[in-house]
């Protein structure tokens, strides 16, 4: 059956809307609340934004359902109104269109998930389909001419979304839409042509950019979009520039009239609709209607006054050769290694940290490993603590906690860059322990990734690439390993947790605090493979019998042994001495069992660290 939308895009050009949650944003609505939510509780102020773009000149209108997915709904308690929140969207938009009386198309919108899919993060392909799944069906049933998906950045992530609807329908049109950084390319490092290819290959009826960058760039890119699509029309609908902060608002700076000028110049480079995205209003729409009514010719520019802002990466670089390996994993080879793990401190004074570090290079300790915030609580930055250290004694392996908690894909990369650039080269990939467990339970943690997901950013550096395949102008030199934790409640799924590490190719392994070694053996007979990796067993002396007992009941993680427990009972005030003494047997066991140990010194007391030391060769 033949579209109407099509139809009408074979006539000629299409103008579609711009942004609704920058409308929306200055009418009050902040962006700590779900944009999605208001179709089921204020569709009347969504209703007059759709208006507005009518009344503008928009001929295609989106729906207000971007963020409605499970994922994006979950933290609002939402997530079971999916299906209803995107048919009513379509609802108030059709609504929209019958009050205004103009001829228009309403386009069904789907983003993105907002978390990553594997391998960085923890949906599957077929997960993410299926709640894409939902969406489509309740714009489906809502009455859509069309769907557009829109701000993609991962062309995985898109490919399951054009599944779920072309699922859902192979009869309406999807316009597919894709974001690019300032290097031409995807987060994840596809080019304008290979998006195209994929694209036009699961079936999208039109294929194009949006969102990311500012018309220029947009420009830039359209080029490439139009060249490699062929007879399949193309779309372009960019950011009003980059925002800045004012009096407490988000200002976007193209002007509606510096816009109209991009759409004109979109329009002569072959793209079939055009539109806005973040920044753009009902203004920047009648701006642009007014200057494609109009046939006034374009500026033409003299040779070489061309503007060109897409920025070119560093060269390729050849991975890193093999014999380059990082010392610290030599170490691992040639020796028993000890390591010491330092908390940064809670305030901004490091003399006890620091004397700590003192005191462990001047007897021998190989490493210090630095923790990252543990319990979720307000530390020192683990990586400027690291760097003090690693200045003062440079002798010493730095091992420095990494998590996913608190930083985006881009926040890890460019802090992995930054650590390199300090001359730390030994990352141990954490997920790290939620918000809930810490000082500010309330805290948004970010998790775009996880363990696994870091380990695989981490080897992209070391073959000199980010997530994007961009060069990085120079292959890192990172050794990378991650947790085990051979105590867990639930074993069955921390093996299963470890195989998919294990997958990830860690180049060193540590465990939690064990207070025997049965359960160790025991795990690493179950994951044979483990014994290839480097490992290093975990090792936290015991004070008192009220200290195993908080261990054991109060931190996870940690299991303290009833034997121990009790042994640690019957020492009374003895605690300490007899913790110190269950610490070097376990030391003296691990010397046949694993590369090395890590110790970690309760509430501070390094000298306990090397008590237990005593008498290793």
């Amino acid at each position: 059956m033949a579209s109407p939308f099509l139809e009408r895009l074979a006539r000629g050009p299409i103008l579609a809307d711009g942004a609704m949650g920058t409308v929306l944003y200055g009418r009050g609505v902040g962006f700590e609340h779900s944009f999605d939510l208001l179709n089921l509780d204020r569709a009347d102020v969504v209703e007059s934004v759709h208006r507005e773009y009518l009344s503008a000149g928009a001929e295609l209108i989106e729906t207000n359902t971007f963020g409605a997915n499970a994922v994006r709904l979950a933290p609002h308690e939402r997530d079971r109104d999916v299906h209803r929140i995107a048919r009513q969207g379509v609802k108030i938009a059709r609504a929209a269109r019958e009050i205004v009386g103009l001829p228009a198309f309403v386009a069904g919108a789907i983003g993105p998930l907002g978390k990553p899919l594997e391998p960085f993060g923890h949906i599957t392909v077929e997960d993410a389909q299926r709640h894409f799944r939902v969406t489509a069906n309740g714009l489906l049933e809502g009455g859509c001419d069309v769907f557009i998906l829109e701000t993609f950045q991962d062309l995985d992530e898109i490919l399951a979304a054009l599944r779920a609807v072309r699922a859902a329908t192979t009869e309406l049109p999807v316009i597919a839409q894709m974001t690019f950084g300032t290097d031409g390319k995807t987060l994840y490092g596809h080019t304008p042509a290979e998006a195209v290819a994929a694209l036009k290959n699961a079936g999208a009826s039109v294929v194009g950019v949006n969102c990311g960058v500012g018309p220029q760039p947009t420009l830039e890119i359209l080029e490439q979009l139009v060249k490699a699509a062929g007879d399949t029309p193309v779309s372009a609908m960019p950011n009003a520039g980059l925002p800045r902060y004012v009096d407490g608002r988000f200002l976007y700076l193209a002007s509606p009239d510096y816009f109209a000028e991009f759409a004109a110049r979109a329009i002569a480079l072959g793209a079939r609709i055009v539109g806005g995205c973040c920044g753009t209003t009902p203004a920047h729409v009648a701006a642009m209607r007014a200057r494609l009514a109009n046939d006034a010719p374009l500026e033409s520019l003299a040779p070489g006054a061309e503007v060109t802002v897409l920025e070119a990466p560093p060269a390729p670089v050849q991975p890193t050769q093999s014999s380059e390996v990082p010392s610290f994993l030599l170490k691992l080879r040639d020796k028993f290694v000890v390591s010491v793990e330092i908390d940064p401190p809670r305030g901004i004074n490091t003399q006890k940290v620091l004397e700590g570090a003192r005191l462990m290079a001047a007897h021998g300790v190989d490493c210090i490993n630095i923790a990252d915030s543990p319990m979720a609580r307000i530390r020192m930055s683990a990586m400027a603590l690291s760097f003090q250290i690693h200045s003062r004694h440079p002798e010493l392996e730095i091992i420095l906690h990494f998590t996913a908690r608190d930083r985006n894909l881009m926040g890890l990369q460019s802090d992995l860059l930054g650590a390199h650039s300090l001359g730390l080269r030994n990352i141990l990939c954490l997920t790290g322990d939620p918000p809930s467990l810490g000082d500010y339970p309330n805290a948004t943690a970010v998790f775009d990734t996880d363990a696994v997901g870091l380990m695989r950013m981490v080897q992209r550096m070391n073959q000199g690439t980010d997530l994007a395949g961009t060069s990085i102008g120079a292959a890192t030199r990172f050794a990378f390993g991650c947790g085990v934790n051979p105590t867990a409640d639930d074993l069955d799924a921390e093996f299963e947790w470890v195989k998919k590490k294990l997958e990830a190719g860690p180049q060193f392994l540590m465990t939690q605090p064990v207070y025997e070694l049965d359960c160790w053996k025991r795990f690493i007979e179950r994951l044979g493979g483990i014994t290839d990796v480097p490992v290093l067993i975990g090792i936290l002396p015991l004070q008192s019998y009220r200290h195993a007992e908080f261990l054991h009941n109060e931190v996870p993680g940690i299991v303290v042994p009833d034997w121990v427990r009790a042994r640690m009972h019957d020492a009374g005030n003895e605690g300490q001495k007899v913790g110190l003494e269950l610490a070097r047997d376990l030391l003296t066991q691990c010397r046949t069992l694993a590369n090395g140990v890590y110790l970690m010194p309760s509430f501070g007391r390094y000298e306990n660290c090397l008590a237990v030391l005593e008498g290793l060769s």
